[in-house]
């Protein structure tokens, strides 16, 4: 009997494991995951796990039951620790599991702050998993003094369930402006101001010295010299696709673990897909960070595991939620040359990147109607009239007709 094991218990590895058996594969499907929970949703624990309002049972994308009744088995808490691709067997907790066809799913890791400049203090948190943000919970104290190193996306998201929780923010960022990696002058400015309204402090064009404290951190020393005091650090500096396993199995990696479109790695029986991977875009290699790309991604794979020829056309989108502002980004930015702002109902806004007359991508705050309509525009291969887009009065349905 044909056996698919996939390495990463996450949103792509479920994903994969539950299309094979949509599919009809009748043959044996493991799952292997670091952690001890079953697969589980990652974009809540910064939101609404980390606030108390959501239970971790609601997390799991499966019920505990969907495993059983798809036949497909969890090994959780162990780690894929070898992989012999050419013997076909990969090594978990000593145990060597024979496969037919391997799937790494095994998704990213958060960057660290250095333990030369305080990094390994007690205290300092980065926020992944759900036994990250276990750990720190209790540390969401009204009147508390948190600093976030990172003005990203998680970053941002953190510091809004902190100051929703009452607590002291202070965010820094060391670029010129927070979100400045992924985002254009006037979506940094657009969140600049709705954490200035809730009290957050952003400190830009800041870097971090060194963590102070005695075993456990107790403030931070900037770049400028200054000292501000903390109860705990949150680091959100960014993640990197999680490749030992693959660099040590010697599959060629390039910003991730590399794929052809049909999802295979540079050794047969061996696929890839989430985070950890990078796949053929436009000329060049691409790595998303979305749980849309890891869904899309992973059920290509196992069409292709089946014997499909179905090459992954990815249609990036992303969302943040802070405070009562949902963001909605359909599209990627890269190259824009020009931004365009379209008022939205009430305070929505969304801001329309062009590069020439070619629409690349749209941030949307609070606005899903231009979202929905940008999205399906980029999808289409349809660029508007920026004057058209700009005007209040344009019906967004018409773009679509245009």
């Amino acid at each position: 009997m044909a056996h698919v094991v996939i390495v990463g218990a996450g949103q792509a590895g479920a994903a994969c494991a539950a299309k094979l058996r949509a599919l009809g594969f009748d043959g044996a499907v493991t799952i292997i995951g670091e952690e001890p929970a079953p697969p589980y949703q990652r974009p809540p624990l910064s939101k609404a796990y980390l606030m108390g309002e959501m239970e971790e049972e609601r997390l799991w994308l499966r019920s505990a039951d969907f495993y059983a009744d798809q036949r497909i088995t969890l090994r959780l808490g162990r780690r894929a620790e070898a992989l012999d691709t050419a013997a076909r067997v990969v090594t978990v907790g000593g145990e060597a599991i024979p496969y037919d066809d391997l799937v790494l799913t095994t998704g990213s890791v958060p960057r660290r702050l250095p333990a030369a400049i305080g990094g390994d203090l007690a205290g300092v948190y980065t926020v992944r998993t759900l036994a990250d943000v276990d750990a720190m919970r209790g540390e969401f104290l009204a009147g508390r003094r948190l600093v976030i190193v990172g003005g990203g996306y998680i970053g941002l998201e953190a510091a809004a369930v902190a100051a929703k929780l009452g607590l002291d923010v202070t965010v820094l960022e060391m670029a010129s402006r927070i979100l400045q990696r992924v985002a254009a002058p006037e979506t940094s400015d657009y969140f600049r101001a709705l954490h200035g309204a809730h009290g957050v402090k952003i400190l830009e064009s800041t870097g971090l010295e060194r963590l102070l404290g005695e075993g456990r951190v107790s403030g931070v020393r900037l770049s400028d010299g200054r000292e501000l005091a903390a109860d705990f650090v949150i680091a959100g500096v960014g993640i990197v696709p999680a490749t030992g396993l693959a660099e040590a199995a010697g599959i060629v990696t390039d910003n991730g673990i590399a794929t052809d479109a049909l999802g295979r790695t540079s050794v047969p029986h061996v696929w890839a897909a989430g985070d950890c991977a990078s796949f053929p875009w436009k000329g060049g290699r691409l790595r998303l960070e979305s749980v849309g790309n890891a869904i899309d991604q992973a059920e290509v794979v196992a069409e292709n595991i089946l014997g499909g020829a179905v090459a992954y056309d990815a249609k990036p989108w992303f969302w943040s939620d802070q405070y009562d502002c949902k963001l909605q980004i359909a599209g990627l930015n890269t190259g824009y040359d020009r931004i365009v702002t379209r008022p939205g109902e009430g305070a929505a806004v969304s801001f329309w990147y062009f590069r020439g007359d070619d629409l690349l991508a749209v941030d949307a705050m609070n606005d899903s109607r231009a979202y929905m309509v940008g999205k399906r525009l980029i999808e289409m291969g349809k660029s508007p009239d920026p004057a058209v887009v700009a005007d209040p009065g344009t019906e967004l349905k018409a773009l679509l007709k245009g």
